[in-house]
Parts: C-alpha cells; structure tokens; sequence
C-alpha cells in the first residue's frame, strides 16, 4: 500500500509540474511591425539571402545588403555567386521604400550588372535618400538559367 501511495503522489507531482511548465507566456520573437515580410527596423544594417526558385546546378546562393550610413545616406547592394564558372551570371538590386502605417513597399531605385565566364557579380551604391523612410534592398540572382531572389529587413534613413 506505501509503494502503491508513493506512486500516486510521485504521478499528481509530475503532472501538476507540466501544467506549470506549459503555462509559461509565450511572445513574438520581435515587436517591430511587417511589411511585405520584411521587418521594419531601426537596426544599422540587414542582410537577407535568397530563397531557390529553381532547382538547378548553376546557382550557388545571393544575398542583399542595406545599411545605413548616416542621415539621407544608404548603402544598398548584392551579391550573386555561382557553384563554378558560368557564361553569365547577373544581379538586379531594387531598393524599395515605405513608411509606418504603409500597406506597400514602393520603388525608389533599381540597376543591373552581369559578367561573362566567372562565378560571382556583386553590385552596390551608396545612395543620398530622402529621410523619414524605412529603405530595403530586394535582389534577383541569376547563374545561366537558374535563379533565386532575396531581401532585406527596412532601414530606417533619418532626415538629414
């Protein structure tokens, strides 16, 4: 009967400490809001790599850059690397904008560069923007026929 009451208190003890546990509060990993998958931030700098579209042999990764490098002063750019040497490998670099409370990012900039018989392309600007905008950098990365894209979180650019 001892063993037999030992086992029920030992089983009421483990089960009221999972219901402990489990009510622990659970919280969003970040407070800063989204737009279009991208957090708007107030951070330095945001790097944003690519996701594959396609499956293929050519395409090693890309990523995309957007710092901040005063007021009215971004830095925006990507680069593009290919698992070997291939004909053409390219990258296209659009910084978009919005503000707080936008339902959208709109264009603000954009350019393109590509090279011939290599196996990397990397593009970048350092740009003099209006103030008072969150700024990313959305890239397409393309290695002969296979392609990904990437972006980056918002910026925020202060008025100069």
């Amino acid at each position: 009967m001892r063993i037999k009451m030992t086992s029920v208190c030992c089983t009421l003890m483990l089960l009221m400490s999972m219901l402990l546990i489990s009510a622990k509060d659970v919280q969003a990993a970040s407070d800063d809001p989204i737009l279009d998958g991208s957090y708007l931030t107030y951070d330095e700098e945001s790097i944003g790599y690519d996701t594959k579209i396609t499956r293929g042999e050519d395409l090693l990764t890309g990523y995309s850059k957007c710092v901040r490098l005063g007021p009215g002063r971004l830095y925006a750019g990507g680069t593009t690397i290919a698992a070997h040497t291939v004909e053409n490998v390219q990258i296209s670099v659009i910084v978009e904008r919005a503000q707080k409370g936008d339902d959208s990012w709109s264009g603000y900039d954009n350019w393109h560069a590509e090279n011939s018989d290599t196996d990397r392309v990397g593009s970048n600007r350092a740009l003099a923007v209006e103030g008072g905008y969150y700024y990313r950098v959305r890239c397409t990365h393309s290695a002969n026929s296979d392609m990904s894209s990437s972006f980056t979180d918002g910026v925020y650019i202060e008025e100069p």
